[in-house]
């Protein structure tokens, strides 16, 4: 293990000590974290060009020896997530480590990321991928060992060491995780310290190590507050946002699917998934038979009395946001916990609501099984209010439409303002990618501007990558043409010029 007991900030006591200064100091603090973060930049960039001298070849035995050490480990990785964070289903987090480790080793193993990647002999351009170098993962509780287990992989895929900062109530599962792939990969041939993790962050370790100027990049999969903070570090981020996702079950979809669809994945791992389905609308016309198929299918609907009970202890008024003592619990502990009585067997909790915004709590994305219901006149109504609910924190992530009707799905796609449109498929597992649609399996899911992220993309393995490119002379026959005077010729109209240039082709 390459990373022993920190000495309080997250440095392993086989590196030289941080300098001796007062705890009590904010400034003290600070230094210290530098002078830590220093330490782990250090190995990082001695990785980085150890890593710089590996072909494809070398590269992809790393890759699968980390992938089987991975999926070896599984069941103890998300039994101790489950052990440690209290968080979900331990079943479902064994699951989330199958995806992380076989659809994503699946995804990438055959990507070119070593040299030339790409050689178009028409256009004269040749492509070779080159790493980033070191790479800052900051790793949920929700789904700590899954996304460790993915953001390794991708690192290794791209020669890019990985520094893991876990959120510190899952740090010990992230490290057993990140001891167990690097071991793996070490053994495979990888440099030292391509994987490291920190014991225990600390706000001054984490800012220390998001600013320093040798880190190329961070993936920051976190609370809305660490995403701001690291796209305010001066380093690139692929962050993501909050999903808040809406489900439109339209008059033509099969309700039943829709409906068991929609319960397999809220279910999942208790909804910690932040593209787990939050708001159900339909029309009026068919709310009879969708809420027949819930109750059908195991879900409760709260009395009115009862909605507000379940808000209070699910969202956080006065700092806008879910509760984390509500992240990931089941529905027995949650009606505990509200003081109310739901039927045995209870699979989750449904909300009946009129309006969204801060005062119908449970309109906002609460990751855990609940879902808000709303019905509406006619379909211009409900595409109205998924906007709405996009917008109440959730703008640019995931929208989910049940339909037969491809004018609706096409429509329905212009309007909701989200990075990902899955038509007819649970939410959790299709923006995930990989089980049901062809997205690039991912557990970082961006949201493009809506989400103040850089892409709309689930981030993989060629998001890691500087692609340089080598362009041979390839004169264009148009602009070799075209005399240059009728541009300097302010007489001569756009329009003229673009006859012009394009009339012989």
């Amino acid at each position: 293990m390459r990373v022993q007991e920190p000495d309080r900030d997250g440095a392993g006591k086989s590196d030289e000590p941080a300098a001796a200064v007062p705890n009590q100091s904010a400034t003290a603090a600070a230094q210290r974290a530098l002078a830590n973060a220093d330490v782990f930049l250090r190995r990082a960039r001695d990785a980085t060009a150890k890593f710089r001298l590996l072909d494809q070849a070398p590269v992809d035995r790393i890759v699968h020896a980390v992938y089987r050490a991975a999926l070896d480990r599984r069941v103890e990785l998300a039994k101790l997530a489950h052990e440690e964070t209290g968080i979900g289903d331990w079943r479902h987090k064994v699951i989330k480590n199958a995806i992380a480790a076989q659809l994503v080793y699946d995804d990438i193993k055959s990507l070119k990321t070593v040299g030339v990647i790409s050689d178009d002999q028409r256009s004269g351009v040749v492509e070779i991928a080159q790493s980033l170098g070191p790479i800052l993962g900051l790793i949920p509780v929700t789904n700590p060992t899954a996304t460790a287990i993915f953001k390794i992989l991708i690192s290794l895929k791209t020669r890019n060491p990985l520094i893991l900062s876990p959120h510190n109530g899952a740090r010990r599962c992230v490290a057993a995780t990140a001891e167990a792939c690097y071991e793996a990969a070490v053994a495979a041939g990888a440099p030292d310290n391509c994987i490291q993790w920190l014991p225990k962050s600390t706000p001054e370790l984490t800012r220390a190590l998001m600013s320093h100027r040798k880190l190329a990049l961070i993936i920051a999969t976190a609370t809305g507050s660490v995403v701001r903070e690291a796209q305010a570090s001066g380093t690139p981020v692929f962050g993501v946002g909050p999903g808040n996702v809406p489900v439109y079950i339209g008059a033509s979809a099969d309700v039943p699917f829709a409906v068991s669809s929609i319960l397999e994945s809220k279910t999942f791992d208790n909804g910690t998934i932040c593209a787990s389905e939050q708001a159900v609308v339909v029309k009026r016309a068919v709310a009879g038979r969708v809420i027949a198929a819930f109750e059908h299918q195991g879900a409760y609907f709260l009395k009115a009395e009862d909605v507000a009970k379940v808000g209070v202890i699910a969202y956080d008024g006065n700092r806008g946001m879910m509760t984390p003592t509500v992240v990931g619990q089941s529905v027995e502990r949650i009606a505990s916990s509200a003081g109310i009585t739901v039927p045995a067997g209870t699979r989750v909790l449904i909300a009946t609501l009129d309006g969204v915004g801060p005062a119908y709590p449970l309109s906002a994305e609460i990751l855990a099984p609940i879902l808000a219901f709303y019905v509406e006149e006619d379909f211009d109504a409900a595409i109205r209010r998924c906007s709405e609910i996009t917008h109440f924190g959730g703008t640019g992530h995931t929208a989910v439409i049940y339909s037969n009707s491809e004018e609706r799905i096409e429509y329905f796609s212009r309007t909701i303002d989200a990075s990902r449109i899955l038509v007819n498929m649970p939410s959790t597992h299709g923006a995930l990618g990989g089980i049901f649609n062809s997205l690039s399996p991912s557990f970082t899911l961006a949201c493009g501007s809506g989400g103040n992220n850089l892409t709309t993309d689930n981030i993989t393995a060629r998001h890691l990558l500087n692609v340089h490119r080598i362009t041979r002379r390839r004169p264009n026959p148009r602009w070799a043409s075209f005399p240059v005077e009728r541009f300097l010729d302010e007489t001569v109209s756009g329009e003229a010029i673009e006859v012009e240039y394009n009339r012989n082709f």
